[in-house]
């Protein structure tokens, strides 16, 4: 494990590395203990560099064997060797040569899942970031590209397969009970997309005919026995190669496509160029053990997985501060997919939930940083929500302000121009202002500037001059290491309603430029007056979430339930409702503060049941405009002195004022959307248990609420039924005789599989109350749960920490003492999940100050530990800064 270096990256002191490696030879001998890795290596000097430029290979805990240079051994005085790095200090003088290094490393040893381990007797490689460094010394940098030919050389009884990048090349005996297979991948890449995978494992196969007519053999690989629960993944990667020819042109490149799911993986999925390697919840799914859920997270991941052959993969990142490149690309690609597979306004909202969820807190606090970091001490810590989510939603509004079709053009000439390059964000807004002919110079400031802008809006109406103005004024507060914030170019699509829904016309605009219903807002301050406006109208703004800001605007809550009612943009319509939810949960929260019982407008419970009744909407969007918004929404949206107890009592009397208000409405329409034909986890059906389990979540707060409960789980067909009943019994009736039945029920039938027990571990660790801690405490002791696997520790542990606001933040500190030494035990294993899980407490400085003062104390506890690595430190100190 390394410890904290206090090295610091940064984008300013990026240099092109004086060698190249245009070609690796991999030779594997595959022992679990001692697995010997022979690399040849073409180097190639630079033009212009000197030749006597010494040469320095990155290297992490590496056992060096043996060292040669053109068939020569090395001198021990021409070179300096550690674990952590190689150097050739007299290279020699040609331009090119053959280096060979062999290495020994150990993965049956290595938990921390980076580099060549096992996982389930399966050798398996993790190399994103700067994991290749842990199996031979080497370039690794994203900008030094190679093409690769691997030979696995392994015992067949141990591993009779034997996979890598590429294609196959050939395979055989080598007698004594050893075999080889040798892959070949003829594209240039760099080596984090390196991949091998070696062991015994099931396979589905399947194929894809290109457009181009070419046949691609596709496998999905697993665990023995369980090929069948690969099925709907296989479904997925099939649609995904097909959407992504229509939908962007790009043609599948080789001549196989694997995907290998293993059990213990620090990510959800790796985009190894034709060998991709996915965590097992990701690809296992049918209906008795994965939910609906989990059946749209496999078609999203497979989805962005194989799109990442484009963008990551072909067009790689020319360094890791342009990791946005591929990953917020590919995460706006596999958005676009997943809404044409299903609904695009209920995919818009959950992203948009998942957004304010986990990016805008990032932004708000002390891990905030760039699209585009500008500096990092540990790249594994910038796998966040801001490079995913945020990175997704700027190439959003690109197409936004470019429109459908130049969107595209500008994509094609990314394609042609940067194939086979490591590229830039500045190589990539060029494509877009050399299709468009527009200056994209202020716009790019989304990649380079941190913070959440936030828009105040007010508006006026005369209707004597026929005139309607909108006031806008646009701002971002400072964050770590960014006082002064630059005026951003916002998107902000926008619709004029009048009565009966309809859109209102206007004949002209002025103060801002005004295309296709969306204000250009690129000043401090806009006053857009519209004329020709008879009848003032109620405003619909940043429709579609066209832009990643908060808005301040001065509307009354009468516009706000006509737009709930009427708004034909159906984000801004769920968007009208959420806001009246959240204003009503956050004066309640004040009136408990003050020792009053809160009280609810009769008229919001009202609207609540309007919207689930009617059958022009989904019913999918039904369950999503109906599920309350959460305690950590309601925290981030009050700012500070945040009382957590207080939020989730506030939110337990609006669910039961809407419950009762709709409960002969609610329990007859949850009657009606019972399951009647077989399952399918296609979208419509979904959507109908999505909105029955909802509408049993209001139900289970009514008399009889918990019989109900177990009647549902008792009779569930499916795992999408039976978990969300079992997380109704334990959250609403937590100790009650039907919720301790249940509990056990589950475990006794599910005892035996890892990936329905991480929703077992989840429930439990999600139960609201100061009692959950001690509850996840004894968990960490139960036999399907385990320390060194990331699944177990995240369905546990993470979900106690970032999913139960009252356990967590228990007032006394228990829930922060319990989780810093967790997080530290943790980390002796795996530096990367340890660090993950600390991020919980980047929140910690909006809590009411006796909270804040335990959280600290846990986190300075983490920050004084001894050899911490370099990925926790990294997350404490700037949590604590």
């Amino acid at each position: 494990m390394r410890t904290d270096t206090g090295q610091v990256f940064k984008l300013e002191d990026y240099r092109p590395n004086d060698y190249l490696i245009p070609q690796t030879n991999l030779t594997f001998r595959l022992s679990p203990d001692a697995t010997r890795v022979t690399a040849l290596l073409t180097i190639e000097r630079r033009d212009g560099v000197s030749a006597s430029a010494p040469l320095v290979l990155d290297g992490d805990g590496l056992t060096l064997k043996r060292i040669e240079i053109d068939g020569k051994k090395v001198k021990p005085a021409d070179l300096l060797a550690t674990p952590d790095q190689l150097t050739i200090l007299k290279p020699p003088a040609a331009r090119r040569f053959q280096l060979l290094i062999e290495t020994e490393v150990a993965p049956a040893g290595n938990e921390a899942l980076m580099g060549l381990y096992r996982s389930s007797h399966v050798y398996c490689t993790q190399c994103e970031a700067e994991g290749f460094r842990r199996i031979t010394y080497f370039l690794d940098r994203p900008d030094i590209l190679s093409v690769y030919t691997v030979r696995i050389e392994a015992l067949r009884e141990e591993a009779p397969l034997l996979l890598s990048n590429g294609n196959r090349l050939d395979s055989g005996d080598l007698g004594d009970g050893w075999h080889y297979a040798r892959w070949h991948d003829p594209f240039p890449k760099p080596s984090y997309l390196f991949a091998l995978v070696a062991g015994n494992l099931g396979q589905l196969a399947d194929s894809f005919v290109t457009q181009s007519g070419r046949t691609v053999e596709l496998g999905i690989y697993v665990e023995p026995g369980k090929e069948k629960l690969a099925g709907y993944a296989m479904d997925a990667l099939k649609r995904s190669m097909k959407w992504d020819e229509e939908a962007f042109g790009r043609e599948y490149d080789l001549d196989v496509f694997n995907i290998v799911a293993v059990s213990d993986f620090n990510m959800g999925a790796m985009e190894n160029k034709g060998l991709n390697i996915f965590n097992d919840k990701y690809v296992l799914a049918d209906q008795e053990t994965a939910t609906d859920a989990d059946f749209a997270n496999i078609e999203a991941i497979i989805a962005h997985e194989y799109f990442h052959n484009w963008t990551g993969n072909r067009i790689t990142c020319r360094d890791w501060f342009q990791l946005c490149l591929k990953e917020g690309l590919t995460v706006f690609r596999d958005h676009e997919f997943s809404a044409d597979q299903r609904s695009r306004a209920v995919k818009r909202i959950a992203e948009v939930r998942t957004l304010r969820a986990h990016q805008f807190p990032e932004d708000q606090g002390p891990l905030a940083h760039p699209v585009r970091p500008r500096r990092y001490r540990e790249i594994n810590n910038f796998y966040t929500a801001t490079v995913y989510e945020k990175g997704s939603e700027v190439v959003r509004m690109i197409r936004t302000i470019l429109g459908a079709d130049v969107f595209r053009a500008g994509m094609d000439l990314y394609f042609e121009r940067h194939d086979g390059d490591a590229a830039t964000i500045e190589d990539f807004i060029k494509v877009f202002e050399d299709t468009s002919g527009r200056d994209l110079s202020q716009f790019a400031l989304w990649y380079h500037q941190a913070g959440t802008p936030n828009l105040t809006i007010s508006s006026t109406h005369n209707p004597a001059a026929q005139e309607f103005t909108l006031e806008i004024e646009q701002s971002v507060p400072p964050t770590p290491s960014e006082s002064r914030k630059r005026l951003m170019h916002i998107p902000l699509a926008f619709g004029l309603i009048g009565a009966g829904g309809k859109p209102v016309a206007y004949s002209g605009v002025e103060g801002a430029s005004v295309e296709d219903g969306v204000i250009h807002v690129r000043k401090r301050r806009h006053m857009v007056r519209f004329s020709g406006v008879t009848e003032r109208p109620a405003v619909s703004l940043n429709r579609g979430f066209s832009a990643p800001v908060t808005l301040s605007v001065e509307q009354k809550a009468d516009d706000q339930f006509f737009l709930a009612r009427h708004d034909s943009d159906a984000f801004s319509r769920w968007q009208a409702f959420n806001t009246l939810l959240t204003d009503a949960l956050i004066s309640a929260f004040r009136e408990i503060l003050g020792g009053k019982q809160p009280g609810f407008a009769a008229r919001l419970s009202e609207l609540a049941g309007s919207i689930a009744g009617d059958e022009t909407l989904e019913p999918a969007y039904r369950a999503l405009a109906l599920a309350l918004p959460g305690e950590a929404d309601i925290a981030r949206d009050i700012g500070r002195n945040i009382d957590p107890d207080a939020i989730y009592t506030a939110r337990e009397a609006l669910a039961l004022a809407i419950g009762t208000a709709n409960r002969d409405a609610f329990s007859g329409l949850y009657l009606s959307l019972a399951d009647r034909e077989a399952f399918s986890p296609d979208a419509a059906s979904a959507g109908r248990r999505a909105l029955r389990n909802t509408l049993l979540d209001y139900l289970a707060l009514q008399p009889g609420g918990a019989a109900l409960a177990a009647r549902h789980f008792q009779s569930a067909t499916n795992m999408t039924d039976r978990a969300a009943a079992l997380a109704v019994l334990a959250h609403r009736h937590h100790g009650s005789p039907e919720a301790i039945e249940a509990l056990a029920a589950f475990e006794t039938i599910y005892g035996s599989d890892p990936l329905v027990m991480d929703k077992w571990f989840q429930i439990q660790a999600s139960v609201p109350g100061p009692q959950t801690v001690d509850t996840v405490r004894v968990l960490t002791s139960h036999p399907a749960f385990s320390m060194g696997n990331p699944n177990r520790v995240r369905s546990l542990i993470g979900t106690f920490s970032s999913a139960n606001q009252t356990g967590f933040h228990r007032a006394d500190g228990e829930g922060y003492r319990f989780f810093a030494q967790t997080v530290l035990e943790v980390e002796k294993r795996n530096p990367q999940v340890a660090a993950r899980l600390a991020t919980a407490l980047r929140s910690w400085r909006s809590l009411e100050p006796s909270r804040q003062a335990k959280a600290r104390e846990a986190l300075l506890s983490i920050a004084n530990a001894e050899n911490l690595s370099a990925d926790l430190r990294d997350i404490v100190e700037r949590t604590l800064a």
